[in-house]
């Protein structure tokens, strides 16, 4: 992996990830320029299926200053994820099952220089499970603290 432009923190608290994907993106000029500014947020984006493709809905890509108005992109469009078939129907036969759903985890650029989505199949927490990780967390965190003092 390459530079991380964004990341979904919300994702890794709000479910239990399976199994990761890479997927690449269609995108514009505009859109990509947007991406290397760092104008990019994940946190209430999801993944859905349409005809059989799998897009990214409302990931906000900012739109430069720089961008003419005609060659522009809409900030919360749907994007288009370039997957190959087998992780398509395996993605999709996760989805049919109940309490799973398909979230963006990270954006970034591999070392080719394209910009590529880490994708999951993940299940829903439920609220007493959050309240468990948040309190594993701060007991780590405890644990640290006390092991730099001593």
């Amino acid at each position: 992996m390459g530079e991380t432009i964004a990341k979904n923190k919300k994702a890794y608290h709000d479910y239990f990830i399976e199994e990761k994907f890479e997927a690449g993106l269609v995108l514009s000029g505009s859109e990509v320029k947007g991406i290397r500014a760092h104008r990019v947020n994940l946190k209430d984006s999801f993944i859905r299926f349409v005809n059989g493709e799998a897009f990214l809905f409302n990931a906000h890509i900012g739109r430069l200053e720089t961008t003419h108005h005609y060659y522009g992109h809409e900030e919360r469009g749907s994007r288009k994820l370039l997957l190959h078939k087998k992780e398509l129907q395996k993605m999709q036969k996760a989805v049919t099952r109940d309490g799973y759903t398909i979230v963006p985890l990270q954006l970034y650029f591999n070392k080719r220089n394209i910009a590529k989505l880490q994708i999951a199949i993940a299940k829903g927490k439920l609220l007493h499970d959050k309240r468990n990780d948040l309190k594993e967390k701060d007991q780590k965190r405890d644990i640290q603290r006390a092991m730099k003092d001593y």
